[in-house]
């Protein structure tokens, strides 16, 4: 059994995500990591505060006092701990729908845990091995209402204040109900801007759109960035650890663009950025131009997170790193996505000039997404027999961390299993939207031949 995936671990409440799960992942990150305090905090979802209190019990039944912070965006949950020199637990299942609950695990310097500590805690999980306590040594817990103001604080201390205030900008916002309803609105303004919102009031229903900030999901932020003539347009995820972006037009503005506009501010010759291996050929563009590194890591927020602390234990310098989703990391703030940030390190830039012209360099790209179903394992097999020996077969530079990856220089195609659904998923880019269509129909067409052989 695999209990945690790309970013922590995931289900529908009261179904897959019972308490009972909750609590015995607590109790195994509490045995692993023997810490006199553990913080525990969630996003909005309906079901958190059931889940934080199965949390607690499981912190406390091994010895392990807990700080309940409440309702909190994930990276003022990870202030917290590195501010505190404490782990902590997140119940939060981020952009997923609002039946969904999740765990993530923050260690005490402020990040998700590494991936061979998931794996530590997930042993201790599956195999029941808990450090239990007697009755006399069970742990306490209190109410902590200041990391929310904190974590404003520290954000205000981490950006340019100044030269954000001095453009005099509006900014549309919409923080989709979840834990930045009660954080970002108050930051955006406290940086002098003008801040008009929608779908801000805490309801972990999300009556006014699902939590994934994606194009579908935004069209009332649009039409608000059109109405209040703002400059620019932010979204955030149930936990605000992402931020996604309209132009001063109401336009939607594509993550991938976000990151590559962001990179290509930060990164210098000599400098390494890491993203996953879905990885859009503007970041590859970006490294390019800039005489960076690029490094790829398998798909996931946690990937590339410990991807990033292993080239800084080995001198390198990460300025800059994430993925296209508007999970986007700066290391020399803090080693974790953080919507708030990221959103007013945008703001830098939409200071200087239109949000449309900053991304306008990024949008000559074109993508195509194709799913493969398979029913079973055979047919898996073959459509994953079938992927590496296209690979092979091509002329193009391999990466095969995470699926096949063909990279042509003027295009990419992958081909990888999902981890959530029966589908291999093919994803293709280029600046030629008939060349992008071809690579991925093409690959499609190879793993459906061998599909159809089984």
């Amino acid at each position: 059994m695999k209990v945690f995936g790309s970013s922590g671990t995931r289900g529908v409440a009261n179904e897959e995500l019972t308490p009972e799960f909750v609590q015995g992942v607590a109790k195994a990150a509490g045995s692993v990591w023997r810490a006199d305090r553990v913080a525990v905090a969630r996003d909005t979802r309906t079901t958190g505060r059931m889940l934080v209190n199965a949390a607690t019990s499981g912190l406390q039944s091994v010895g392990t006092d807990v700080d309940r912070l409440g309702v909190v965006p994930t990276p003022g949950v990870q202030a917290y701990a590195e501010r505190e020199g404490v782990p902590a637990v997140m119940i939060t299942a981020s952009h997923n729908p609002a039946e969904y609950n999740g765990v993530k695990l923050v260690g005490p310097d402020g990040v998700e845990l590494p991936v061979d500590e998931l794996e530590h805690v997930e042993r201790k999980f599956l195999t029941e091995q808990y450090e239990a306590v007697d009755w006399g040594a069970v742990g306490a817990d209190v109410d902590v209402e200041r990391a929310r103001r904190e974590y404003v604080e520290e954000l205000l201390d981490a950006v340019d204040r100044d030269a954000i205030a001095d453009a005099d900008l509006t900014v549309a916002l919409d923080p989709g109900h979840g834990a930045g309803a009660l954080t970002s609105p108050e930051f955006y303004r406290r940086l002098g801007c003008e801040v008009v919102t929608v779908n801000s009031q805490p309801d972990g229903s999300f009556p006014g759109r699902d939590p994934e900030p994606v194009e579908e999901n935004l069209a009332d932020l649009g039409r608000l960035v059109r109405a209040a003539d703002a400059d620019v347009g932010i979204a955030h995820d149930g936990d605000a650890d992402r931020a996604i972006f309209f132009d001063e037009r109401g336009e939607y503005v594509e993550g991938d663009a976000t990151l590559a506009a962001l990179a290509e501010a930060e990164l210098d010759e000599d400098d390494t950025t890491v993203s996953a291996v879905n990885v859009s050929q503007r970041l590859v563009d970006v490294c390019e131009r800039t005489g960076a590194t690029l490094e790829l890591t398998p798909i996931g927020s946690t990937h590339i997170m410990t991807r990033i602390r292993q080239l800084e234990s080995e001198g390198e310098t990460v300025p800059v790193a994430g993925e296209g989703n508007g999970g986007v990391i700066f290391p020399g703030y803090r080693t974790t996505r953080d919507g708030a940030y990221t959103g007013a390190r945008f703001l830098e830039l939409a200071a200087e000039q239109p949000v449309s012209e900053v991304v306008e360099p990024y949008g000559d790209y074109h993508n195509v997404r194709v799913n493969v179903r398979y029913e079973n394992d055979a047919e898996r097999e073959a459509l994953l027999g079938a992927a590496e020996e296209r690979a092979l077969d091509a002329d193009a530079n391999r990466t095969t961390i995470d699926g096949y990856r063909l990279d042509f220089g003027d295009a990419w195609v992958l081909a990888r299993p999902s981890g959530t659904e029966p589908v291999v998923r093919i994803y293709a880019e280029s600046t030629d939207a008939e060349r992008a269509e071809s690579l991925a129909d093409e690959f499609a067409a190879a793993l459906r031949a061998a599909k159809a052989g089984v």
